[in-house]
């Protein structure tokens, strides 16, 4: 059967009007996930441990007799890192030596401190300092997630964040090895099996045997993203993000059974993930499209990848290569391809994107689990104005400034001045004070 997937051309005269229909999504979450989360949270905070059992046993099917005994202890992680097969542990090894590299990358090129002294001796600089302690929220309910934890515990460790703690739902008490496992080898420090807005709460606020924690990062489900737009202010977030994305940028080089499966990979994550094409080569759009519904009946999750084609996912007919790239920078998706002979050529052209990935052989996938960048992405457009989770989201920046006698006497008329102007006569006084005797005014 046939994928009933848009098909836009831009010389066509509605395409603008096409084009903002398939860029529509609304962020607002329902209005009765809103007020539940907000009585989560309140509950939470005021009955700690006690609420955090009872949601858990809701939400989880998972009884406890305390909070503590949903830790999961250092000894256990071990076990299951050694319990995995030979082939998951090195993947596992594989992909956290390439995360840990990339981010080590990151802080040398970045995350450092440094000061300078101007010609009078006044130093002036920026002290660079890693967080006490963050946590990381792993899914665990659909699916698991190992990627993940290596994807938000790896640059917090390079960062040289204090401790990490890691939430992580078990349905029905289910522990996933490889997500247990992930967990040892990125050195998380305390991991609990609780999920849910029950689990920001208890991260934001702190409970009896959980730890408040500075920031809170890792996808979740819609509860998850309303919780922590929520206790933002009380603690740092990192995203508040929305549905996957992917566009491909292709000039019909690359076989086209890779890119439809390259538009799966995003589709298959849920109904409202999205999958857009752009290409200037009509024949080629088809000959995708055909591979589109010869591949889908084979796909495990063909129906969800369906919902994803036909709700949101689009192939669109530009005019060059150049046009395609324009329309990119509209989008800012989360994940980018060019998929094309010569990617270096249009690299520059591209301004808004998550990630950017460069040619024919550098599926999505790669950068999802070991080629090294991090996977948590900017999502619906904030790609414009957000970047993917690093290392300097582990660590924050406090300005030093020492000022020499000298650089008083230079500085201090030029701040009493604007003080003056600003009708704040104590801030003007406490800069001529400690000018020399005759120069204040």
């Amino acid at each position: 059967m046939s994928v009933a997937i848009r098909q836009l051309a831009t010389a066509a005269p509605d395409f603008e009007a096409e084009f903002q229909r398939v860029l529509h999504w609304s962020a607002q979450t329902d209005r009765a996930i809103e007020e539940r989360v907000a009585s989560i949270l309140d509950d939470v905070k005021a009955r700690g441990d006690a609420a955090l059992l009872e949601y858990t046993q809701r939400f989880d099917g998972l009884a406890a007799s305390s909070v503590a005994a949903l830790e999961i202890t250092q000894d256990e992680l071990r076990s299951a890192l050694d319990a995995i097969t030979p082939a998951q542990r090195s993947a596992l090894d594989g992909a956290a030596r390439r995360v840990r590299s990339f981010h080590q990358r990151q802080l040398d090129a970045c995350g450092r401190s440094w000061s300078y002294r101007d010609e009078d001796g006044t130093l002036l600089g920026q002290k660079v300092t890693p967080l006490d302690r963050v946590g990381i929220y792993v899914p665990g309910g659909k699916a698991a997630y190992p990627s993940s934890v290596l994807m938000s515990a790896l640059p917090a460790k390079v960062a040289g964040v204090g401790e990490i703690v890691m939430v992580v739902p078990t349905p029905n008490g289910e522990r996933n090895a490889l997500v247990l496992a992930a967990a040892a080898i990125a050195g998380v420090d305390r991991v609990f099996t609780i999920g849910g807005a029950q689990a920001i709460a208890a991260l934001a606020h702190g409970t009896a045997t959980i730890p408040a924690v500075d920031k809170i990062t890792g996808p979740g489900n819609a509860y998850v993203a309303s919780a922590k737009r929520r206790v933002f202010g009380q603690v740092g977030i990192d995203m508040i993000a929305g549905p996957s994305e992917i566009l491909v940028l292709a000039d019909g080089s690359t076989p086209a059974d890779w890119v439809a499966m390259d538009l799966f990979s995003q589709a298959e994550h849920d109904e409202l993930a999205q999958s857009i094409l752009l290409c200037p080569d009509a024949g080629y759009i088809a000959r995708v499209k055909a591979e589109i519904d010869r591949l889908l009946p084979g796909m495990p999750r063909r129906d969800v990848i369906r919902a994803s084609l036909e709700g949101r996912g689009a192939l669109i007919h530009t005019r060059s290569m150049e046009e395609a790239c324009a329309i990119s920078n509209r989008i800012a998706p989360e994940h980018l391809e060019v998929s094309a002979r010569d990617p270096q050529r249009f690299e520059p052209l591209l301004r808004h994107a998550g990630a950017i990935f460069l040619g024919a052989f550098t599926s999505e996938s790669l950068g999802d689990y070991c080629a090294g960048p991090n996977h948590v992405l900017p999502t619906s457009g904030t790609a414009r104005f957000s970047s993917p989770l690093g290392v300097y989201d582990f660590q924050k920046r406090s300005s030093l400034i020492e000022v020499s006698e000298a650089g008083a006497q230079v500085l201090g008329p030029i701040a009493a001045e604007l003080a003056y102007g600003e009708g704040l006569q104590a801030h003007a006084q406490a800069a001529e004070f400690r000018l020399k005797k005759g120069d204040a005014r």
